[in-house]
């Protein structure tokens, strides 16, 4: 998988490009000029460090992956006005999660978040997902609702995850790139079965579970 194949955003009049630690200040003012999600989910304003943790993250131990992707879009300006954080084949080939999902707060209402998760959706079909993945907080209606919107559909909650400084119930959603039925997922996924599985002290970060219609 090159690592040069991006998103096709040209016809938003956009430019995609991966994002490394040389970003940092500008991700970080991002996050500080668009906050609410840091509110919501985190219960606090974005930490002094947030961009740097970000891009550095971590899965929790013995998730497996192929790959972390931190993708910036940016306008003519050259100003970062959306960012997505995305695991491809999380303990699973094929299953490919949405981590953090932001566009900037003047960007609202424009329809922009739907055509940039299309064209999230259709790279990552191109590149060999058969599942998209994300975990929404239970909360955060507005974020359900765009997700849902998006074709997303609820296989699991999970109760008492850490994020921030608050813990929520969370909303496992999932929804298929390519022709592939749910019971497929599961069967591959037994980690989202609705029966009791071993608790854990966290869950990948999800802006998708905070940053709905930006």
């Amino acid at each position: 998988m090159s690592p040069t194949v991006l998103p096709q955003v040209a016809s938003m009049a956009l430019r995609a490009r991966e994002i490394t630690l040389a970003d940092e200040a500008a991700l970080q003012c991002f996050f500080v000029a668009n906050p609410d999600y840091f509110h919501i989910v985190h219960g606090s304003a974005p930490q002094p460090d947030e961009a740097r943790d970000e891009i550095q993250d971590s899965l929790p131990a013995g998730w497996s992956f192929t790959r972390k992707w931190k993708i910036g879009f940016f306008d003519a300006r050259d100003e970062l006005v959306a960012f997505s954080s995305i695991v491809s084949d999380l303990m699973v080939v094929g299953v490919w999660h949405i981590g953090l999902f932001m566009v900037a707060t003047a960007r609202q209402g424009s329809g922009i978040a739907r055509q940039l998760h299309r064209a999230l959706q259709d790279w990552a079909g191109q590149q060999g997902a058969r599942w998209l993945r994300l975990v929404v907080v239970e909360d955060n209606l507005r974020a359900r609702a765009f997700w849902s919107g998006c074709g997303y559909v609820l296989v699991r909650r999970r109760d008492d995850i850490e994020m921030g400084l608050l813990r929520h119930r969370v909303h496992i959603m999932v929804k298929p790139v390519v022709q592939a039925g749910l019971a497929d997922y599961l069967e591959l996924m037994p980690y989202d079965r609705s029966e009791p599985a071993e608790p854990v002290a966290t869950t990948p970060p999800s802006g998708a579970a905070g940053a709905p219609g930006r």
